[in-house]
């Protein structure tokens, strides 16, 4: 049995958990006529998920007062599918940030107003696993609600699916898909061209930034390669002044050293992109 710590509403309750510390309980009536220090059967809760953080169960609360019950049952079987497509356990604060997050989408869709998303086409190639899955969610949100999230929101749903996945704040990811869009601007600038965004190549190159910037975050660097960067630096002159320009700008960014082994490599995707 668990011990109710704090009733929510009707059908939301806080309990103590033997295991988890404190579960957020959801079902129907569950929190009716329900007081702190009440036994509450886990088979009595159709869902269940951990809030570990404080912070989190407050604002999680606070939700209960501008969002209603069935939206926030809703958001539950959503989490829910995301966590079944990708067959993993997301962390716990996407249930607060991805349910005000499209609360007040779909509050703006409704009142006519357009979501812009400038880093859609960014997002998608950096995530592609993600944004299936946000594509998805889009398909249940009409299913269930009768209105259309736009494409822009399917990239900001597969960054909150990012973050529920890496347990990175949604300010970090946001902030890497931003550079991403930066460094291919110095890139056509640079280079004086214009970078066809659905090319394979720029796939290619969109994808090594988006995991050169998660190796430099993690610290983990890739191989110097010696030979290599000679070979480049008399071969390819312009693209490789250019790459260390670009992990500059990183290192702006990031606020860390970042070694001659990803130059390397980015020298590399420069030069597919100036073949074409």
């Amino acid at each position: 049995m668990l011990i109710v710590k704090k009733v929510l509403n009707n059908n939301v309750l806080v309990a103590s958990h033997p295991d988890y510390d404190e579960v957020v309980l959801i079902g129907k009536g569950l929190g009716f006529g329900k007081s702190s220090g009440d036994e509450v059967g886990r088979e009595q809760a159709e869902k269940f998920f951990v809030l570990k953080e404080e912070s989190e169960q407050k604002q999680y609360q606070q939700l209960m007062h501008y969002i209603d019950e069935g939206f926030l049952a809703l958001m539950n079987d959503v989490i829910e599918l995301i966590e079944e497509k990708l067959t993993t356990r997301l962390f716990e604060h996407i249930h607060v940030a991805l349910t005000d997050h499209l609360f007040y989408a779909i509050k703006r869709i409704k009142q006519g107003q357009a979501i812009v998303n400038p880093f859609l086409k960014e997002t998608e190639l950096a995530y592609p696993k993600e944004f299936k899955v946000a594509t998805d969610i889009r398909e249940f949100v009409y299913e269930k609600l009768d209105v259309l999230l736009p494409d822009s929101e399917i990239g900001f749903i597969a960054l909150h699916i990012h973050s529920g996945i890496t347990n990175r704040s949604l300010q970090d990811v946001n902030a890497h898909t931003r550079l991403i869009s930066q460094l291919v601007d110095i890139i056509e600038q640079r280079l004086q061209i214009k970078v066809d965004r659905t090319e394979i190549n720029y796939l290619r190159l969109v994808r090594h930034l988006h995991f050169a910037i998660e190796r430099i975050e993690d610290e983990k660097y890739l191989d110097p390669m010696e030979a290599l960067k000679e070979v480049l630096q008399k071969e390819y002159p312009v693209c490789y002044n250019l790459s260390w320009n670009l992990i500059k700008v990183m290192q702006q960014s990031l606020k860390k050293q970042i070694p001659e082994g990803e130059a390397v490599y980015l020298t590399l995707h420069l030069q597919r992109l100036t073949q074409n």
